[in-house]
């Protein structure tokens, strides 16, 4: 491929180009499309006789939150120090999601003479003013909104079928087996029996916490301190019953992406018999009355 000519600027040295690219999350698919990016640009960037590559920037990471992109915020601290002319990215939404934060970026850009070009809106920033810049970042922001949502109506219609989503990486007493369903890991299943135990026993959360961390049981993460909360949501914990209820907290506002718990704003689905169980269906009843009792 012989990639089309853009004439950035009328300088005549050469322009130091950076491109900055992003995926979402780092399941596999994901990853080999970052590191396609990488290749993509770095090769555009070498192969042209009036570009100087500086680097590649990049983060695995939504484009909600800055401070969650190592990689962007590097590219940021770069600009500043005028390591580079000029940044490629994929398109609008890879560099920020926010209409305003990226405008205001943008901006700060263009009064030190450096520039983006987005390829997919085949956007050059220091060619278009800011009435039509903020157009064509309001269309991003919509479209990122419309796959959002796409994305979201997948994952419900996939709950209504009955099948399970797990989003946890760390989950002690269980590991995900090959098609995603939770396995036994027998040692810290018995963690997880001796936690119930002890609070049937009359234990509050954190005497468990001192008998855990008195007798050297590591957290799910190796750690050895334990948090009083982790107890007290595992006690409270469907999936130990084998059951996995799915929807308990949602995303009300993508641009934002806090999550905020479910009470009833929308419709949660329970999955019964969807793994092995760890506790006894009797032992969690009575353990979720106490709890309720302590109230």
């Amino acid at each position: 491929m012989i990639p089309k000519t853009i004439l950035f600027s009328q300088k005549q040295e050469k322009l130091r180009v950076a491109a900055y690219c992003r995926v979402s999350t780092n399941h596999p698919e994901q990853f080999g499309s970052l590191e396609t990016q990488k290749s993509y640009f770095e090769t555009m960037i070498r192969e042209n006789p009036n570009w100087q590559f500086v680097r590649i920037y990049s983060d695995v990471s939504s484009a909600l939150k800055t401070k969650n992109r190592p990689g962007y915020r590097q590219m940021i601290l770069d600009g500043k120090k005028g390591l580079f002319d000029f940044v490629l990215v994929k398109s609008l939404s890879r560099f920020g999601r926010d209409t305003v934060e990226t405008l205001t970026q943008i901006r700060k850009w263009k009064q030190m003479n450096i520039g983006l070009y987005a390829e997919m809106e085949d956007i050059d920033t220091m060619k278009v003013n800011d009435s039509a810049l903020s157009i064509f970042l309001a269309m991003a922001q919509e479209e990122s909104c419309s796959k959002s949502e796409n994305i979201k109506f997948g994952i419900r219609a996939r709950m209504r079928s009955g099948k399970t989503i797990l989003n946890h990486s760390q989950f002690l007493g269980y590991t995900k087996g090959p098609d995603g369903v939770l396995v036994i890991v027998p040692e810290e299943a018995e963690i997880v029996r001796k936690i119930f135990d002890l609070y049937l026993q009359g234990n509050g959360v954190r005497k468990i916490k001192r008998y855990l961390e008195e007798h050297g049981i590591k957290t799910a993460t190796g750690k050895e301190v334990w948090s009083t909360s982790t107890i007290d949501r595992m006690l409270s914990n469907e999936k130990y019953i084998g059951q996995v209820l799915m929807q308990k907290t949602y995303t009300p506002n993508f641009l934002t992406g806090k999550q905020e718990k479910n009470d009833g704003a929308l419709s949660m689905f329970l999955v019964e018999n969807a793994h092995e169980a760890i506790i006894d269906k009797e032992t969690f009843e009575k353990v979720q009355e106490r709890k309720m009792s302590k109230q």
